[in-house]
């Protein structure tokens, strides 16, 4: 999942979360998570004043970012000392884990 100022956002993006009215969970939500993007519905949320959304995977890159496998390896190399520990390798496939479905099944980014 990634928050991202709406005018990043494109057809196709799918909301991880609720929308809601000047980004307060407060009230009635605008548009409902699951929701896939249109260009007309951005231009809807536009209009009502809504500023950033969060969306499924992470589609835009920004400054910074590393990549799905990159932040993997990152991890393996973090706990690659205590590999003999099981404690520890439960640990990281939690983390594991928690990071791909962050990122989406293929890093939150498809092939241009």
């Amino acid at each position: 999942m990634q928050k991202i100022p709406l005018n990043q956002a494109a057809a196709d993006m799918v909301l991880a979360r609720d929308v809601f009215r000047n980004d307060s969970p407060a009230g009635i939500p605008i548009c409902g998570k699951g929701t896939t993007l249109t260009d007309s519905l951005i231009g809807r949320l536009a209009h009502l004043g809504v500023q950033s959304i969060y969306v499924e995977g992470h589609p835009v890159q920004e400054e910074g970012d590393r990549s799905l496998e990159e932040q993997l390896a990152d991890l393996e190399r973090r706990f690659g000392k205590v590999v003999d520990n099981r404690y520890n390798m439960l640990l990281l496939d939690v983390y594991r884990k928690h990071i791909t479905a962050m990122m989406g099944d293929d890093g939150g980014r498809t092939a241009e």
